[in-house]
């Protein structure tokens, strides 16, 4: 496969998903500001985005920000039957199809009779008419800019950036446009003057390197200057899996940290059980008070599956940050599983292990009986937070 050299990748993005599918169901609250999930925010309609509601802030917040707003309980099963339309649209339109999450796609339209643009105004109509969702679609030649592209265009928008136009397109654009430049990035980068994407285009690569480091320095240049070699890819198994629990403003006892690392955990082994993976790298994904995030990772000898394995390396990366949780509070946990592999005959190899047979014994009660059928003695009595949907591992 290769990327083609005209603007044919398609990436479609859900507007405010699981407020329009609320909306979408309730004719009461089109046009008006909608909430979904009352303690921390899962999703809020552009009515409320007006306002500064935002996703993962506190539920108070947002109804401080927004007094008008209505808050609407999550229904995961309809977000999840919403999804799979969506993605049946999608595999109707082109086969190459590469999903990254429930509510948007990379699709790949070369080759197809009508024109890329075409495609992708059909793509939106067909999935309002049938689907009865927004969705806003970027076309470019490559998968990061078709992605800048329905960034800008949103929401419910169309966005074509020509080849012979794509610097143009990017040059002005902020900084944080660029995958990978998060608010600490942003401010290093300003610290050099550089707060527009051509800003950055124009830095000699060494110096980029220099400020940012091999990795990032190389991958920021390249992207400023629309260099994305990456095709659409269809079949491809994800490279990690991860889960995260958005936690509000308020304190957490240690206690209740550990809970919930225990639950985030727990499903996270029985994903991975489930798609017949192991791992070898466990990564804490932390949020303050402040906004400021930190990761801590910790990779194993062992490739692994057993959920008492990692949630030791877990625990032990979570003491590690134990201070900076002290000394700033903590709004969202999660973690993720990466370094996966394919082939359990790491595992198999071994022998007879107890608390992955345990482990396999929970997996099978709860695909027959439910997910709450058994559960871990510390959750017990618990909430165990929204099950997010999310696409096939």
């Amino acid at each position: 496969m290769f990327v083609s050299g005209s603007a044919s990748i398609l990436h479609a993005d859900l507007d405010a998903f699981y407020a329009s599918v609320e909306q979408r169901d309730d004719p009461a609250l089109r046009g008006r500001p909608v909430i979904v999930g009352g303690g921390v925010v899962l999703a809020a309609s552009y009515e409320a985005k007006a306002h500064g509601v935002r996703t993962a802030m506190s539920g108070g917040q947002a109804r401080r920000l927004c007094p008008r707003a209505i808050i609407v309980p999550p229904r995961m099963d309809a977000y999840s039957a919403a999804s799979k339309a969506v993605f049946a649209v999608f595999r109707a339109t082109t086969p190459l199809v590469e999903g990254l999450s429930i509510d948007e796609a990379f699709l790949d339209a070369d080759g197809l009779r009508r024109s890329p643009a075409g495609v992708a105004a059909r793509l939106r109509r067909e999935i309002a008419e049938e689907v009865g969702l927004p969705i806003t679609v970027g076309v470019a030649r490559t998968k990061f800019l078709a992605k800048v592209a329905s960034g800008v265009a949103k929401p419910d928008g169309l966005l074509v950036v020509p080849p012979d136009g794509e610097l143009e397109f990017l040059r002005p654009l902020p900084v944080r446009r660029l995958w990978g430049v998060g608010p600490a990035t942003a401010e290093k980068l300003a610290r050099f003057g550089v707060s527009t994407v051509g800003d950055v285009a124009d830095m000699p690569e060494s110096t980029l390197v220099s400020v940012l480091g091999p990795g990032a320095g190389r991958h920021l240049h390249a992207l400023a200057l629309n260099r994305d070699p990456r095709p659409v890819r269809t079949g491809v198994r994800r490279r990690s899996i991860g889960s995260q629990r958005a936690l509000g403003r308020r304190r957490r006892t240690p206690g209740e940290l550990d809970a919930m690392l225990v639950g985030i955990v727990d499903r996270l082994g029985g994903r991975l059980r489930k798609a017949r993976r192991v791992c070898r790298t466990i990564t804490l994904r932390l949020r303050f008070g402040d906004y400021a995030r930190a990761t801590r990772s910790h990779t194993l000898p062992q490739a692994t599956a057993e959920t008492p394995v990692i949630l030791a390396a877990a625990r032990g990366l979570l003491a590690a940050a134990a201070p900076m949780i002290e000394e700033r509070g903590l709004t969202l946990i999660g973690v993720s599983l990466g370094n996966l592999h394919d082939d359990r005959a790491v595992q198999l190899a071994l022998p007879f292990d107890q608390s992955l047979a345990v482990d396999e014994a929970m997996d099978g009660v709860r695909g027959r009986f439910g997910s709450s059928a058994i559960t871990r003695a510390v959750l017990l009595g618990r909430d165990q937070g929204v099950q997010v949907p999310t696409l096939p591992d």
